[in-house]
């Protein structure tokens, strides 16, 4: 049941763990009969801790990696070895045309529901590296969504185009993934032989089943989901020592209910076309990422399994969605290290999984400091209020 709360609110329900940072603030003016959102000045919130809790999870468990896997033939392949370094250069590429791909479709999906609204694939793809900082330190990557719709907003597209917008960019996700799971279980169930490591495998395939069920559910009954939602936020605001607050919530989470299902509507009718052609995108902008751990294979002349390495990859990602550590830290090290492990010799496993988290975590987590900074002037700390309708 909280997990269905967590769909279909999902920007309210994630203020939780986003506390620390975002000011969320209700303010009600009019522009030119469009509703926008407002930064308005608040206390700053220190997000130092998940910075540093980010980073040191993903280096520590690199560290300890690399500890136990590098030996004396680790020492010998590499030296003796020719290393292609311009594989590593493609892959970092690859990395910037993934991003590039993830801006084409936001400017597909906001352009669909606001024809006027001409944004480039250049702005586009900035809003994207931009919310890359926040979504690398928070559980699920989820972080991300408040700037991007936000960004969206301040941009010209009005507030309720941009949580469409965003909230299609997930439901897209949630169904391409949801099916090459069965692909990659087919291709990679053999090889799964600790017990450990596949009952937490499963149960990340079990809650990702289950989100998008509720997901889809959300979407064809809005008042029934509307009515559960309320009814678990009422039996937990007697646990709460402040009710009142839980008394807000409610009406906020009855309020972002109506706002996902309209969203979604547009897209399942009137965007239709337009939703599918995403979906192709979609299917690409994921594929293009997935190129990435091939070419670092290939860089240290290893013979890349390009199947295999995919299903690896889409088991990765459901165990990434799991609301663990901040950006999946800790905890994508361990899942790349173990499935990629597999497949790779394990004198070298440490290596490629300090070259992949350093092209997929640390460069966009790098670059979406420079992007955050120049968008909000600060890294450590800002205040901005992003999530709340205007009529």
């Amino acid at each position: 049941m909280i997990i269905l709360i967590f769909i279909v609110t999902k920007k309210l329900l994630l203020c939780k763990y986003l506390c620390n940072y975002y000011s969320l603030k209700i303010n009600h003016k009019k522009h030119k009969q469009r509703s926008y959102f407002q930064l308005v000045p608040k206390k700053e919130k220190n997000v130092r801790l998940p910075i540093i809790l980010s980073v040191l999870l993903s280096v520590s468990i690199i560290i300890v990696i690399l500890y136990f896997t590098i030996d004396e033939q680790t020492i010998n392949y590499l030296t003796k070895t020719p290393i292609n370094y311009s594989y590593f250069i493609a892959a970092a590429a690859i990395n910037i045309l993934y991003w590039g791909l993830w801006g084409l479709r936001l400017k597909i999906l906001s352009t669909a529901i606001e024809p006027n609204f001409n944004i480039s694939l250049w702005k586009s793809t900035k809003i994207v590296i931009a919310n890359l900082f926040l979504a690398n330190i928070t559980p699920s990557m989820a972080g991300g969504e408040p700037v991007r719709i936000y960004l969206l907003n301040k941009d010209g597209l009005h507030a309720g185009g941009a949580t469409a917008a965003v909230l299609g960019e997930r439901l897209l996700d949630a169904l391409f993934l949801l099916i090459c799971v069965p692909f990659a279980f087919f291709i990679f169930g053999q090889y799964i032989t600790d017990g450990v490591f596949n009952t937490l495998l499963y149960i990340a395939i079990i809650f990702f089943v289950i989100v998008v069920i509720l997901f889809a559910f959300a979407l064809k009954q809005p008042q029934r989901t509307k009515r559960l939602a309320l009814w678990v936020a009422n039996k937990l605001s007697k646990f709460s020592k402040k009710p009142e607050k839980f008394e807000n919530g409610v009406e906020k989470i009855s309020t972002e209910i109506d706002h996902f299902h309209e969203s979604m509507m547009f897209f399942v009718t009137k965007g239709k076309k337009t939703f599918l052609f995403a979906g192709l995108i979609t299917a690409l902008f994921w594929l293009t990422g997935w190129i990435i751990p091939v070419l670092i294979l290939l860089g240290l002349g290893i013979t890349p399994f390009i199947i295999e390495s995919f299903a690896a990859q889409i088991l990765l990602v459901i165990i990434a969605m799991m609301p663990t550590t901040p950006g999946s830290t800790g905890v994508s090290e361990g899942g790349t290290a173990a499935l990629f492990g597999v497949f790779i010799p394990a004198s070298l496993i440490g290596v490629f999984v300090l070259l992949y988290r350093f092209i997929t975590y640390h460069m966009g987590l790098i670059l979406g400091v420079i992007f955050q900074y120049r968008i909000f002037k600060s890294v450590a700390s800002f205040s901005m209020d992003v999530v709340e309708k205007k009529e």
